[in-house]
């Protein structure tokens, strides 16, 4: 099993980064693992911490249409060049954290997404480049507010609520490309999504590239990669679950805001 790198939150409210052990004890390490963070002697025991999302990024920088069938799902091309758009680090929450519904909107997706935590300071940099930039991999899902999204016409408003990013559990350092990503709907043993993560039209390296011709990229940034085709609305109630081979799951339930 891949190390998992994770964050947590101890009793008395201090925040870690750590190392998950196979007893679910928690080592800790003295900085993020993607600034060299070290082991400790600290040791959290499972009744001791609760995980939080695995890092605390400056920005989330998020790609739309990436996947052949979801881009014809949304009745839209696939985008010559990435499109990306921002959400912001306040959307964040962690696995088995509430996504709120908020009352604007009549209609709220899942889209489940594999995510890319950003290792080193990024900036111009070629796809090469961008493979050594890219520290580790982690699950999201790109939640959205899909009549504001038609609505508005541009997608702050649609992607940014409070709670629509949830992120981790942890993250892993290495991931098998043709990894497959699901997402599952309260008890049905079907996938609502399935595909491999190979299948992206731009696969990771070359939106760590994109993406760094335009901002800088920071260490502990979160890059979304896009969602497979089979989005769909959530309702309250409702548990929505992202697996990705070789990371884990993603769970989170749906309360009115």
């Amino acid at each position: 099993m891949a190390q998992r790198y994770l964050r947590v939150q101890n009793q008395e409210g201090l925040i870690y980064y750590g190392l998950l052990q196979l007893s679910l004890n928690v080592e800790v390490l003295d900085a993020p693992p993607w600034l060299h963070g070290q082991p400790t002697d600290l040791i959290l025991e499972p009744d001791n911490y609760q995980i939080l999302a695995p890092c605390a990024p400056s920005k989330i920088v998020a790609v739309g249409k990436n996947y052949v069938d979801h881009a014809a799902e949304m009745g839209t091309p696939v985008p010559a060049e990435p499109l990306i758009f921002l959400k912001p680090p306040t959307s964040i929450i962690a696995s088995e954290m509430e996504i709120k519904y908020p009352q604007q909107s009549q209609r709220v997706d899942y889209e489940g997404e594999l995510a890319v935590v950003i290792g080193d300071r990024t900036f111009k940099c070629t796809p090469e480049e961008a493979q050594t930039k890219i520290w580790g991999y982690t699950i999201a899902n790109d939640v959205t507010a899909r009549d504001l999204q038609k609505q508005d016409g541009q997608w702050t408003r649609a992607k940014g609520f409070d709670t629509f990013c949830p992120l981790g559990p942890w993250v892993v350092r290495e991931l098998n490309p043709g990894a497959r990503l699901q997402t599952f709907l309260n008890d049905h043993p079907h996938p609502v999504q399935s595909a491999c993560i190979d299948q992206m039209v731009f696969p990771p390296d070359f939106l760590v590239s994109y993406i760094s011709q335009v901002m800088t990229l920071l260490p502990g940034d979160v890059v979304l990669t896009g969602t497979p085709s089979g989005v769909g609305g959530l309702r309250l109630g409702d548990r929505v679950r992202v697996e990705i081979e070789g990371i884990g799951r993603l769970e989170n339930t749906v309360v009115a805001r």
